[in-house]
């Protein structure tokens, strides 16, 4: 049985989902393989680290129930409910939270930071190491494989479930619609300093981490201070270095992800189609666009990781709804 079958999600619906993309899509549109591999010691190191952190995340009580609780289990799939209740929270994107729900989501994920790791043996020191930890020494087997999506949507459960039961945040993940940005993304509201989750490194400041990244100096994540850079352990500022394709500093390309652009790859038909872009394409546009950190394989470190990870998600999702018999088994 695919194992991440049963990890559903609901998404809220805003500007951009489905017939609105479409439409969207239609009228702007101006008429302007990669071959995937399965990786099955990747997959079940992945699948092992992961169950690991989930246990881990577990409240103390919960996780003696697991490994002391004689009773038969059932192979009968679990009934998830269509509310938003603790087993399927509803995730929303950003800008159509209040502010006070947003700020609950920030002082979440920060919240990371004041937990001890769980990972052993390894140097991190936080909750918050341990996930860029797990992406770079793990997750990178699912790059360039068809396990790209699913093995993306159990991390994002973890996490999701760890803000939830480690740090008392009552919603779902939240996603950047970056379609609705595309045009100009670094003026999008998830860079607001007061609202979102700062803008770009620190302009003419000294470069920290790869190609452009530099020190971010406002909003709320300004003074994190991320431990590994890929999978060195070089401690520096939480960092960011806006450019687009030209190297033009301070701007972010949003061709690959504007509305016609995302039309086209929900209109494939295959999965194996569908992944490539959706990795080569879509996927890689704010890692490259955003730089610094969020271009290696430690980008959990920047909290905007999660929100692009969580819209990837939601898309791979309204494909699934379009192509039911191959949203699992193709």
């Amino acid at each position: 049985m695919w194992p991440f079958k049963s990890l559903e999600q609901k998404y809220d619906a805003v500007a951009g989902d489905e017939e609105d993309l479409k439409t969207t899509a239609s009228a702007r549109r101006n008429g302007s393989k990669t071959r995937v591999a399965w990786i099955g010691v990747g997959i079940a190191i992945a699948l092992f680290t992961l169950a690991g952190l989930a246990y881990h995340s577990l409240p103390s009580s919960a996780q003696t129930q697991e490994t002391l609780d004689p009773s038969p289990k059932t192979n009968t799939p679990p009934t998830l409910p269509s509310d938003n209740s603790d087993l399927c929270p509803q995730r929303r994107e950003w800008r159509t939270l209040p502010p006070s729900s947003q700020q609950s989501y920030v002082s979440a994920v920060l919240c990371l930071r004041s937990l001890s790791s769980t990972l052993t043996p390894t140097s991190n020191k936080t909750a918050y190491d341990d996930f860029p930890w797990i992406h770079s020494h793990v997750g990178y087997f699912t790059h360039n494989s068809a396990p790209f999506l699913p093995w993306h949507r159990y991390f994002l459960h973890i996490y999701e479930r760890t803000l939830r039961e480690q740090c008392g945040y009552e919603r779902g993940l939240v996603y950047w619609d970056w379609t609705l940005d595309s045009g100009a993304l670094e003026h999008s509201p998830v860079f607001d300093a007061l609202t979102g989750f700062g803008g770009d490194g620190e302009v003419g400041g000294e470069i920290t981490v790869g190609r452009s990244g530099r020190c971010l100096v406002d909003g709320p994540f300004a003074n994190v201070t991320a431990d590994y850079y890929d999978v060195k352990f070089q401690p520096h500022c939480l960092s960011r270095g806006f450019r687009d394709l030209e190297g033009n500093l301070g701007h972010i390309d949003g061709h690959d992800i504007s509305p016609e652009s995302i039309e086209e790859v929900l209109g494939l038909n295959e999965y194996e189609s569908f992944v490539a872009l959706m990795e080569s394409r879509v996927h890689d546009a704010i890692p490259f666009g955003i730089g610094g950190d969020f271009e290696t394989f430690t980008a959990p470190y920047d909290p905007l990781f999660f929100l692009h990870h969580t819209q990837l998600d939601r898309l791979w999702w309204l494909w699934q709804q379009r192509q039911p018999d191959k949203g699992f088994t193709a």
